[in-house]
């Protein structure tokens, strides 16, 4: 059974940082694209950071610089280093896993960035 939890949210203040976690199991976490996707009240779900399986990163352009994705294989967890976070990033985040089974999301884990 896929299952994908994410931990490490909370409420920040304007410019700190956050490092987002997502435990992986039931599934050959070496073999999957990871992703972080967030939601914002009242917006549509988008995608932030990806990681594919041979290294390449990908982010959205507004949290380049910002955030940074990373995985540990032997720990099947894929992190979310955010720095620098502003009111926007606040949002719900969900770890999501891509490989040759199909995709599985993780619950979410909330970040607010209020002062």
């Amino acid at each position: 059974q896929v299952q994908l939890v994410e931990s490490g949210g909370g409420l920040v203040q304007p410019g700190g940082s956050l490092r987002l976690s997502c435990a992986a199991s039931g599934f050959t976490f070496s073999r999957c694209d990871m992703r972080w996707f967030r939601q914002a009240p009242g917006k549509e779900r988008e995608l932030v950071a990806s990681l594919s399986i041979d290294g390449r990163t990908n982010y959205k352009d507004s949290v380049k610089g910002r955030f940074t994705i990373s995985r540990d294989n032997a720990k099947k967890t894929v992190y979310l280093q955010m720095d620098i976070l502003n009111p926007e990033d606040t949002a719900v985040y969900y770890c999501n896993a891509r490989g040759p089974w199909g995709m599985g999301w993780g619950k979410e884990t909330l970040v607010t960035v209020s002062s």
